[in-house]
């Protein structure tokens, strides 16, 4: 893939205007190159080659209120103002003018949309902005602009045609001296061109009175119809709080019983925030009033959602298509469980059987003192350098560079990769090993999911970037003997960027995920949609479940403090062993001035593969989450009662001096300390990030930029090798394959993954690191 990204004003697919080769000036020692233009939409673009227009634009100058002039024969000259000039030489002058009128068309073409499009934008902010009569009229006379416009084209013309007649009679009476008939009669005809184009001008003129006239009544016309459009909506929007009123009434004075219906469509008018909760009203009954108890609407025709475990996001435009109202309410007078299974009870206590007890939960990391390199692990990384962050020191780096090849400084990043980061994801394992314990494919789920948001409880206070993994960069954290756990991480992909990711419980379960994501800048926040796959498999019981992760959005980007929100649907289904067609569904709330919910709010459902609610979760992602078995449930699921919460997962406090080094958690500054024996790959070797956590961050942002120029160096020597043998008719050489991955397709499943080779342990006991690239 090639560093150069492609302008935003590139054009886009379709049949150009014209095209063809011209010679371009490029500087001083090399002259005028030849080089393959395209004029599209406005736009005039360059390439090296007719190959390049699928993926490398070299340049592009807009003719919207560009100069074009003449130089020579053969060379003309187009300019925007002073930021770009091209100088362009043509073979022969009747290309030349051929390309000259083609961009004088294009840039009037240009001309005429802009104000087309300015009009429109008039058009529909006028009423809102003003509401005033005078801007409400000249967006009515926008017609009359426009044909305004023409006449004075019009008249610009006749002006020239007068010109040049006048011309023309001077050129034949000085051509024969004395004046001839011939002559004579030319002039005459010259004389009655000249009062037809003035007749004409007249027209005009009249039909330009009788267009403003016109265009008056109808913006008089345009106005009271506004006017009548904002006396309705004004009369729907009360009648529409009348009826919300009326139907909060009705819900606040029906018994749990009687007013837990609400199936029904989804509704596409429906406010983004309560699209899945609805919030209860402090007048219902004391039953409803407990904080136990909640309203859900749940999916209700499941297959086609969740078939293959993934997330949604209402900002992605996806609807629910059917769902059901569920309310949820604590049963007080009968905590015990008779819907749960056999072992509902275990939910604060586990199972009485032998070989759920050998099972150890084991502890978390603010519980144990581990060791590395024989002492004992560090509690913190060095605190953060003071920099102020020069925005002139940053600009002058990239003065003279290409957009792809500008290094982010590591002022916005802390010092872990991406890899580590993704590592924190098992900071509470323990909840996998609790979740080992049951049998009951329900409470496990529950269990499951809560381990799912716990991994978003660092995002709270953590803005900063981790670094960017080099493509074959590989992370391990063996925790085993303290934790319990062990993870190895790998680069597999540079474009897109993937990482994938594979762990293991001593406690009897495995994890695997396949991160990649897409971004999408809003102006004020930055939504992050992962994207790839996730899976838990516990080995005792076959149970498999998989899931994917809900959208994180970052919040004042440009002005402002940083923060960091999570939102979204979140399914965890269930797919093999006797866990097969359980389903969990978490809604995360996203961030509301106006809710009435707490904010950073998590509540779902744990559903049978008959559709029955089994369990219920309720919390926050940042905080804790606890769950609670279903007793009982109506006939048709709408009203459910539940045993008594518990607690599934807690967060422990960060370190009270976490502020100064990056708010890291205690496993965070952990990940990062030097160890011996790992891969050379591993994310503890790479310099810049090292330098960085020494507080180097001079030296960091250059070794950066090193590490980047390399992994630069050998992609364009692998794509030269390429071209090499496809010139040769030979077949390309293998692209870099993962050295701890492999991508093929799960058992079952038709998709390609990067899978775990099962390689690395093996290796490292060893000690053979040959399949390791050479990327620091």
């Amino acid at each position: 893939m090639s560093d150069v990204i492609v302008p935003k004003g590139q054009p886009v697919p379709g049949d150009p205007e014209k095209k063809g080769w011209l010679f371009k000036w490029t500087n001083y020692l090399k002259g005028y190159q030849r080089r393959w233009f395209v004029l599209s939409n406005g736009l005039l673009s360059y390439y090296r080659n007719q190959a390049e227009m699928t993926h490398t634009c070299r340049g592009t100058i807009s003719l919207l209120g560009a100069l074009i002039h003449t130089a020579d024969s053969c060379t003309f000259v187009i300019s925007n103002g002073g930021t770009q000039t091209f100088h362009i030489r043509a073979h022969d002058e009747v290309e030349r003018q051929s390309w000259v009128t083609a961009l004088e068309l294009a840039k009037a073409k240009a001309i005429r949309a802009q104000e087309s499009d300015d009009d429109e934008d008039q058009m529909s902010s006028g009423p809102v902005a003003g509401g005033g009569t005078e801007g409400e009229g000249e967006d009515a006379g926008g017609i009359a602009r426009e044909l305004a416009a023409r006449f004075h084209d019009l008249r610009t013309c006749s002006e020239l045609v007068a010109r040049h007649g006048a011309a023309l009679q001077r050129s034949l009476v000085d051509l024969e001296i004395p004046p001839t008939d011939t002559t004579k009669q030319v002039s005459e005809r010259a004389t009655l061109f000249r009062i037809s184009c003035n007749a004409m001008m007249n027209a005009c003129s009249e039909f330009m009175s009788a267009a403003a006239a016109s265009s008056a009544r109808m913006s008089r016309a345009l106005q009271h119809e506004r006017e009548q459009k904002m006396r309705l909506q004004e009369v729907v929007e009360q009648l529409a709080r009348q009826h919300d009123n009326l139907e909060k009434t009705v819900t606040a004075r029906s018994t749990p019983h009687t007013g837990g219906n609400g199936s029904g469509q989804g509704n596409d008018t429906e406010d983004e925030d309560h699209e899945f909760f609805d919030a209860m009203e402090e007048e219902v009954s004391s039953a409803m009033e407990d904080k136990t108890s909640f309203v859900i609407k749940v999916p209700v025709n499941r297959k086609n959602k969740v078939k293959s475990g993934e997330s949604s996001d209402e900002s992605e435009g996806e609807t629910v298509t059917e769902t059901q109202q569920v309310i949820f309410v604590e049963d007080k007078e009968r905590p015990e469980n008779t819907m749960g299974g056999a072992e509902a009870a275990t939910v604060s206590k586990p199972a009485d059987n032998k070989e759920e007890q050998d099972i150890k939960v084991w502890p978390h990391v603010s519980q144990v003192t581990g060791m590395v390199n024989g002492h004992v692990r560090r509690t913190c990384v060095p605190d953060k350098p003071n920099y102020p962050l020069s925005l002139w020191s940053i600009m002058k780096n990239c003065i003279g560079k290409e957009l792809s090849k500008i290094p982010i400084p590591v002022n916005f990043s802390e010092p872990l990769s991406m890899l580590q980061r993704l590592t924190e994801d098992y900071e509470y394992s323990s909840i996998l090993d609790q979740a080992a314990k049951f049998s009951d494919p329900a409470q496990q789920l529950a269990y499951v999911a809560a381990f799912t948001v716990s991994s978003y409880a660092t995002t709270a206070c953590r803005t900063t970037k981790p670094f960017n993994p080099l493509l074959g960069e590989t992370y391990e954290c063996d925790r085993m003997t303290d934790l319990g756990w062990r993870s190895i991480s790998e680069q597999v992909s540079h474009h897109p960027p993937m990482v994938a990711q594979f762990c293991e419980g001593v406690a009897g379960w495995q994890c695997w995920q396949e991160f990649t994501m897409t971004t999408k800048f809003r102006g004020k926040y930055l939504q992050v949609v992962p994207q790839g796959g996730a899976f838990a498999q516990f080995t005792s019981s076959g149970n498999k479940y998989t899931w994917r992760k809900v959208t994180t959005t970052v919040h004042n980007i440009i002005v402002g403090k940083l923060w960091v929100d999570n939102h979204g649907d979140m399914d965890i289904v269930g797919e093999s062993g006797p866990a097969t067609g359980y389903v969990a569904h978490l809604k995360y709330l996203p961030y509301g001035y106006f809710s009435k919910d707490t904010q950073r709010k998590v509540t779902g459902v744990i559903k049978d593969p008959q559709g029955v609610p089994r369990y219920v979760l309720q919390g926050h992602w940042d905080s804790r989450v606890e769950v609670a078995a279903v007793t009982s449930a109506s006939p048709d699921n709408t009203v459910c009662k539940t045993g008594k919460f518990a607690l599934a997962w807690q967060r422990v406090p960060a370190p009270p001096d976490s502020d100064k080094w990056y708010n890291f958690t205690l496993l965070a500054a952990q990940l990062n300390e030097p160890e011996t024996g790992v891969a050379p790959t591993d994310s503890r070797q790479r310099p810049d990030q090292r330098l960085m956590e020494e507080g180097l961050w001079d030296e960091a942002n250059a070794e950066k930029l090193r590490l980047e120029e390399k992994q630069r160096a050998a992609r364009r020597e692998l794509e030269a090798e390429a071209e090499s043998a496809a010139a040769r008719g030979l077949s390309p050489p293998a692209p870099p394959t993962p050295a701890w991955f492999t991508r093929q397709a799960a058992p079952g499943q038709p998709h390609l993954r990067h899978l775990y080779n099962n390689r690395y342990w093996e290796s490292k006991r060893r000690g053979d690191w040959t399949g390791c690239p050479d990327i620091f």
